[in-house]
């Protein structure tokens, strides 16, 4: 489990795709703190197990399903990426509950600057909007946000300098592609509803049961 609060940011060392093994190489340094082989850690919100590491970067396997569903296709050598350790049993929650299983991308809209903070307009699909509220939580490439506002084809963050400044957010321009999860809370009653009402069962007895 993640809480959407990025560490550190990283950078594409090295991406290895062969028809049998295919891996990224991150450089980077405060993640590899007291890390292990078997650990995990978040990359730009997709939860990654390293497979090797030394004193300045880690390897971790990538499936093509991942490649394929998330926005770590799109990078390339040289790329920054925003990076967290899984959270221990005895750490600060500062974020959000994020489990590092996307549930899809996004594509950035529009950036707006207002005042010291910047509007990000993100378009995503019906499906992923459905799980996105307003005032409720949302993971942009691994980082915790808070939505703004919610259209029927986008929804909008508001940024503040310093998590510009500390992720990938601060280098991302009109068009870029980003990686979303939606609160894995949301998600949970969402699914129970509908098993619910499938089973046959009315929203007012759910409510009346406090669900």
């Amino acid at each position: 489990m993640f809480t959407g609060i990025v560490e550190e940011l990283g950078k594409i060392q090295r991406i290895s795709r062969g028809s049998t093994k295919q891996s990224i190489c991150f450089s980077c340094g405060k993640v590899l703190e007291d890390i292990h082989v078997g650990d995990s850690i978040a990359v730009n919100g997709v939860c990654l197990t390293v497979v090797d590491h030394k004193k300045d970067y880690f390897i971790a396997d990538v499936m093509n399903e991942t490649f394929a569903r998330s926005g770590l296709g799109s990078l390339s050598i040289g790329s920054l990426v925003n990076l967290e350790r899984a959270m221990p049993a005895k750490g600060r929650f500062g974020g959000h509950i994020v489990s590092g299983h996307i549930d899809g991308t996004g594509k950035i809209k529009s950036i707006r600057q207002d005042g010291n903070a910047v509007w990000f307009e993100i378009a995503a699909d019906e499906k992923l909007l459905e799980g996105i509220v307003e005032k409720g939580s949302v993971a942009i490439d691994g980082i915790s946000l808070t939505v703004a506002a919610v259209g029927s084809y986008s929804f909008k963050v508001s940024i503040i300098p310093h998590t510009l400044k500390e992720t990938v957010l601060g280098f991302r321009g009109i068009g870029d592609i980003v990686n979303l999860e939606n609160d894995v809370i949301g998600k949970y009653v969402k699914k129970f509803v509908e098993q619910s009402e499938n089973k046959g069962l009315s929203r007012e007895l759910l409510l009346a049961n406090g669900f």
